[in-house]
């Protein structure tokens, strides 16, 4: 069989696929960067990624991927030898506990394997630093890797009267789960165009606090890093710190306008919970009667909306028969105890039922194929969660 006839099915976490239409907005040559029109356009994609946040506070955009937003955050928090609390739970956040110990600051790792991070643990460690030396405290509100989603809130509620800001990464979530910057107190956001967003790889993007940016600046601080010069600026190549990604801020345009505007940002998390769900579904039912098959995360309520990570025998074999047989490219076991016996299904950004269950129908076919012992059923219960109307 060959998937070269139909359409390509890309269900890994980022980039994800990205409409048609988002594409065809970048499709067109470069106008005057100095002109009014391209200046009005960059600050209505401004005001609508502070929508996307949920703050009416700050935003430093930036060329580059979610790397450079750590790096860029970072640069504007820290000097050299401050102490930053990282609390771990899964690949991407260790990875930048290593960005930052590179940057010269002082890590403390608060690592939860691959769980959901526990509050009460948080609080505690906390409490034993009466002389505030840590400085912020940072977490992935998913992790990419292991797809443990951390309560936000909850976390913030732990850290009481403490005055380190609350940094949070959401490259793998802004869009695809709830996100109130303002109303739960997260004083850094970090995210990127390339996974709930539906655009292009390419741009970064710090939300800050009015309490953040009253730090100033740090020792880490450069020009081009420089946060206050981008949120504050009136001039369009400020913003960017130099020639801006014009097709980008296109392509963003028509992407966040399809997400706020036409179909609604809390009708796309429902979206991604209903798909999340769906993928839960169709795992626990290959799992009956075979625990080797089972999902990564316990625990319902810290599973990703963006991201399913699954444990099973041969994942890589599996993998590779359902992209050379049916088009279908799933994502790597990135950070399992044993990447070959892991893979992940994304559901995040564009993506509908029929994708979801055209990639749960190729995995089926695969363990079907390849002799790998499954339970029943998988897409009859992944099918009747998407019936559901919640």
């Amino acid at each position: 069989m060959s998937p070269a006839t139909g359409h390509e099915l890309i269900a890994i976490p980022g980039p994800s696929p990205v409409p048609a239409r988002v594409l065809n907005a970048a499709h067109r040559a470069s106008p005057d960067i100095y002109a009014e029109p391209l200046a009005q356009l960059n600050l209505q994609v401004m005001a609508q990624l502070k929508r996307l946040a949920g703050t009416a506070q700050n935003l430093a955009p930036y060329i580059g991927n979610g790397h450079a937003g750590w790096e860029a955050a970072a640069a504007n928090m820290f000097d050299r030898g401050d102490l930053a609390l990282v609390v771990t739970c899964g690949h991407f956040g260790r990875s930048w506990a290593d960005t930052l110990e590179a940057m010269g600051v002082y890590v403390e790792r608060l690592d939860f394997g691959n769980l959901p991070p526990d509050a009460a643990r948080l609080a505690e460690r906390l409490e034993r630093d009466p002389q505030h030396r840590i400085r912020a405290v940072l977490l992935c509100q998913t992790d990419t890797a292991s797809t443990t989603t951390a309560d936000i809130p909850a976390l913030r509620a732990a850290m009481g009267d403490h005055p380190a800001l609350l940094v949070v990464d959401a490259i793998a979530s802004l869009g695809c789960a709830p996100m109130r910057m303002d109303e739960w107190g997260v004083d850094v956001l970090i995210s990127a165009s390339q996974k709930g967003m539906m655009c292009l790889p390419g741009t970064a993007f710090v939300w800050f606090s009015d309490r953040a940016a009253a730090r100033g600046r740090t020792g880490l601080t450069t020009p081009y890093w420089d946060w206050h010069q981008r949120a504050g600026a009136e001039a369009l190549w400020r913003f960017w710190g130099g020639t801006p990604p014009v097709q980008q801020i296109y392509a963003l345009s028509e992407a966040l306008t399809m997400i706020l505007d036409e179909e609604g940002l809390e009708a796309a998390w429902r979206r991604h919970a209903r798909l999340a769900q769906a993928v839960w579904a169709a795992v626990d039912a290959w799992g009956a009667g075979h625990p080797d098959i089972r999902l990564s995360v316990d625990q319902p309520e810290a599973r990703a909306a963006s991201v399913t990570a699954v444990t099973l025998p041969r994942a890589d074999a599996l993998r590779a028969w359902v992209t050379r047989e049916c088009g279908v490219t799933l994502g790597i076991g990135l950070g399992a105890a044993d990447p070959q016996a892991a893979l992940r299904i994304a559901h995040m950004g564009h993506c509908n039922a029929a994708m979801v269950l055209g990639a749960l129908g190729a995995l089926e076919a695969g363990l079907t194929a390849l002799a790998m012992p499954h339970g029943a059923g998988a897409l009859e219960a992944a099918a009747a969660r998407i019936a559901r109307a919640d």
